[in-house]
């Protein structure tokens, strides 16, 4: 294994990418690039009854769009690829042989029937069934055959998978297996209480367990940074390693990622109940379902980045926002927490509040003007300016829409509590009188209209709110927006005389 630091995010192409997933990928980045070393992709396809089509592409799309892309991985080669599993399966099998060599694994010929048969047998007794040290004489494997039916059972081209040879009774009950979990401690295990797990299916294919093992140690992978769930993985991880003659790297277990009660692990199906997405973008399956992803919801990649990194992390200071720079400089997994990390959907608005806050107006610009052309809007106003008006009070491009349609389309009605307070005998005189005063300005700035206006209204003593209020709801519809006048200043002169004279003929 090299001295310096590679670590890999090695995802199932079985489907959408969970954000559980995703936050694997984001320790294993910034564990990476603190340490100058590589963030590798590889894609862990060796059962293909499970494969997804497009699932692939959505793990790259996430990670180019999350800015944490992988220095190492598909169809970006190093010098340890194939980066898919499938691509490599004929390396597999040696390595299951040569630990049956060593004495280290056996083939197993038990049937589906005969296994079931066991475990219901065991149930009925109350017991649990294990394949494992207990019973291995009992039960169908090249242990308890004689090696001429084994080498029968072979030739026929018998079905077997490969099984590894946990525990060793002369081991001694007490036997543990033991290793520093970087983020956990020490960690043990009692060798006698483990199951002989399959290494090699009969269908030809490897099992996560050893193809893990395998391209973990070609890859040169000194860290392996992954999922809780993994965790009951390790003992035979590292009896592998050792039964191969390989150096073992060093492992790290994340916390779960907690239901936003904090009861139950975050599952794919939560969003969906609970209105928020799980995935980073949308997911799209054949069947017409569409799961709703952070992006096509609006969040910013800043915000997603800034919300996983607290998920199970903490900086040990009062610091909440960190570019991905800030994260990279102060990631440590020595402060990773050892319980799961609850999902806050509303501490990722407001995360995405403050990236809203600090976004270049230009590049919301860019946004909003999409979304205007998405909603068949011919638009010749300024933008930008809009945008400064009703950035303060928004989290998402969408809201510019929903706060400030006006500016786009002339109101259709009028809010109808809103208008019985300010709809008066007098209301379509004022107004008149209003749309005159305006239709003179020469100078159609906010502050040339707001001198202009209110002198009118404070000269004549009219009292603000029988015209303001009027006024507002020509050109919005409702009691909402910025300074009105910064409106009338954005529509200009003809819209504005235009809705002023739309809501006179209302009133008539």
């Amino acid at each position: 294994m090299s001295e310096k630091v590679r670590v890999r995010f090695a995802p199932s192409p079985t489907g959408p990418l969970h954000i559980g997933g995703v936050r694997t990928a984001l320790f294993n980045y910034l564990f990476a690039k603190q340490r100058g070393g590589q963030f590798i992709l590889r894609i862990e396809d060796t059962d293909q009854s499970r494969y997804v089509e497009g699932a692939e592409n959505y793990i790259v799309e996430t990670l180019n769009w999350l800015n944490i892309p992988f220095d190492e991985g598909i169809d970006k080669e190093g010098n340890y690829g194939p980066y898919r599993q499938s691509e490599r399966k004929n390396m597999y099998r040696q390595f299951a042989e040569q630990l049956i060599k060593t004495g280290n694994a056996y083939y197993a010929f038990d049937t589906a029937e005969e296994l079931a048969f066991h475990r219901k047998d065991h149930e009925e007794k109350g017991k649990t069934f294990i394949y494992n040290w207990h019973n291995r004489l009992k039960l169908t494997n090249s242990i308890s055959l004689p090696k001429e039916e084994v080498d029968k059972r072979i030739t026929n081209g018998d079905d077997y998978v490969i099984r590894f040879k946990m525990y060793h009774p002369d081991e001694g009950s007490d036997k543990e297996i033991t290793t520093e979990d970087l983020i956990r401690g020490n960690v043990s295990f009692k060798k006698a209480l483990l199951d002989d797990k399959v290494l090699f299916k009969s269908d030809g294919m490897p099992t996560y367990h050893l193809a893990n093992v395998v391209d973990d140690h070609f890859m040169k992978i000194s860290h392996v940074i992954r999922g809780e769930e993994w965790l009951p993985s390790v003992p035979l991880h590292i009896e592998l390693y050792k039964s191969l003659g390989w150096e073992i790297p060093k492992f790290a277990h994340l916390p779960l990622i907690m239901k936003p009660t904090g009861k139950g692990k975050l599952s794919k199906r939560d969003g969906d109940k609970m209105g928020f997405p799980v995935f980073p973008i949308q997911w799209n399956t054949k069947d017409g379902d569409v799961f709703a992803g952070y992006r096509e919801d609006g969040y910013f990649p800043e915000t997603v980045i800034n919300m996983l990194a607290l998920l199970g992390w903490n900086p040990g200071t009062e610091q909440e926002v960190f570019s991905l720079d800030e994260l990279t400089k102060s990631f440590d997994l020595k402060r990773v927490n050892k319980g799961g990390a609850r999902f806050d959907p509303e501490k990722t608005k407001w995360f995405q509040h403050h990236y809203m806050q600090t976004k270049n107006d230009a590049a919301l610009t860019s946004l909003f003007s999409k979304l205007l052309i998405q909603k068949g809007i011919n638009n010749d106003k300024p933008l930008s300016q809009i945008i400064k008006l009703l950035k303060e009070r928004s989290s998402f491009v969408t809201d510019f829409w929903e706060q400030g349609s006006f500016f786009f389309e002339a109101p259709k009605s009028y809010n109808e509590k809103a208008a019985k307070k300010a709809f008066k005998e007098k209301t379509p005189q004022l107004l008149s009188k209003t749309l005159s005063l305006l239709e003179e300005c020469d100078d159609f700035s906010s502050e040339n209209l707001t001198e202009k206006i209110k002198g009118w209204i404070t000269e004549n003593e009219i009292g603000f709110g029988n015209v303001m209020m009027p006024l507002r709801l020509a050109l919005v519809g409702e009691m909402k927006g910025p300074d009105v006048f910064k409106i009338a200043a954005i529509l200009g002169k003809k819209e504005v005389s235009s809705r002023i004279t739309s809501l006179i003929a209302f009133l008539s």
